[in-house]
């Protein structure tokens, strides 16, 4: 399993190399946010790439989380999502 950071999202499905993985939140805390543990379908490897997609909705309390428009890209095509809390 791998936990992740969050605050204030709302997660909808998350896969793991194309397969359905279950995930849960933890306790959430005041100002660090709350973690998100995900359960990999499946072992990997050692040295094996995992591909995580995690499809989630975003708030205005999500304050680890900052938007480029698509204007303020290199592209100009696509909004950018990053995260400044590592």
């Amino acid at each position: 399993s791998q936990v992740l950071d969050t605050k204030d999202v709302k997660v909808f499905k998350v896969t793991v190399n194309g397969q359905d993985a279950q995930f849960a939140f933890g306790e959430k805390h005041s100002f660090k946010g709350t973690p998100l543990e995900i359960t990999f379908p499946s072992e990997l490897r050692r040295g094996q790439e995992a591909i995580v997609e995690i499809s989630f909705e975003s708030s205005p309390q999500s304050s680890a989380l900052q938007w480029f428009t698509p204007e303020q890209t290199s592209g100009k095509k696509y909004p950018f999502l990053f995260s400044q809390c590592q």
